[in-house]
């Protein structure tokens, strides 16, 4: 028991209470004098992905102070943009992500080799280039307090809402829908689109330099192709359960990306890390009947991992015929990936 009888959970919430309504004006203020851009009308970049970043707290998708570039992140910001912009700024994730430092509040975490890279506010323009040189941001410790505070929350992101987006906040669904129906979207086109048509809205996608949307293709593509083949190995029939978000076994593209802009699921099998090293590295490859072929230009020890032991295994196919790899596919990587 607490002083005067009270239980001490219930003195904690108290005092949690009582800190939260503490720091609450300091980024009530912050939010509102963000350091924008106004020499084209008022930036909204900021407030969108600071409203995103709200939501995805507010719906159970991070309790992180660390703020990772993730699909749920870069979805919701698009949807966001989608529902509340009525200016004609070009909808651009990176933008915010890195000038965010200027507020104080967020702090940019490179990943090694990336530390001077993060000093020319110039490179970090294009999204590939921020999610090259950057880990993660960082917010201070009291705002993620917040932010984890549902009512807090609810605070911040109407403040965000009136002081920039006055004409539209009635647009916004503080619901993940936005998001979930962009996914959809893009599942719907690597699971059904042809390839062929698949290509030539990558290619459209580069030329507008749409770095975001290639992005959550690719992510997707990563999720999509393991849940087909039932998160098991096609090869070794590895299959591991994990109670924690891990995942052990990898999407591969049979022709690899940059060559094909490929992500439907007629360019993928699900391999584990080693597998998949050995499939990029031209140490294996699929016959026509669907069976490994080994390449007869390096040794290893017989133990139970040697790769030689599944000369002529059969991968395991994904139950729908429909999400079969392309023969044509892994031709093009005997042809011109496998060491043979």
């Amino acid at each position: 028991m607490g002083q005067k009888g009270f239980p001490l959970q219930s003195l904690t919430q108290k005092t949690n209470q009582y800190r939260v309504q503490e720091l609450l004006p300091k980024y009530l203020k912050a939010f509102k004098k963000l350091r924008i851009d106004r020499a084209h009308g008022v930036a909204p970049h900021k407030p969108v992905l600071l409203i995103s970043l709200l939501q995805t707290f507010q719906n159970g998708i991070n309790n992180n102070q660390r703020i990772y570039i993730t699909p749920e992140l870069v979805a919701l910001f698009k949807s966001n943009w989608n529902s509340l912009v009525t200016s004609n700024h070009d909808c651009r994730f990176a933008l915010p992500f890195y000038h965010l430092t200027s507020d104080k509040f967020w702090k940019l975490i490179p990943n090694p080799g990336f530390e001077n890279i993060l000093q020319l506010s110039t490179s970090m323009r294009s999204f590939a280039n921020l999610n090259a040189a950057v880990d993660c941001a960082i917010i201070d410790e009291d705002l993620f307090e917040l932010m984890r505070d549902k009512k807090s929350n609810e605070i911040l992101t109407q403040l965000l809402l009136d002081e920039y987006f006055q004409n539209s906040k009635g647009n916004f669904n503080n619901s993940t829908g936005g998001q979930q129906n962009l996914f959809d979207d893009i599942e719907n086109k690597i699971l059904k689109e042809p390839s062929e048509e698949y290509r030539q809205e990558i290619k459209k996608l580069l030329e507008q330099k749409n770095d975001e949307e290639i992005f959550l293709r690719g992510s997707l593509f990563k999720r999509e192709i393991p849940k087909i083949y039932n998160n098991t190995c096609c090869i070794s029939g590895m299959r591991i359960d994990a109670t924690i978000s891990i995942s052990m076994v990898d999407a591969c593209h049979i022709v690899p990306f940059s060559v094909s802009y490929d992500d439907t699921v007629t360019n993928g099998i699900a391999l584990c890390p080693n597998l998949h090293r050995a499939f990029d590295r031209g140490l294996i490859a699929i016959d026509e009947d669907y069976r490994v072929v080994v390449s007869k230009t390096f040794r290893e020890d017989e133990t139970s991992y040697s790769i030689g032991a599944f000369e002529g295994k059969e991968i395991q196919l994904p139950k729908m015929r429909s999400y079969y790899p392309l023969r044509e596919n892994f031709r093009w990587h005997r042809n011109n990936v496998f060491k043979s």
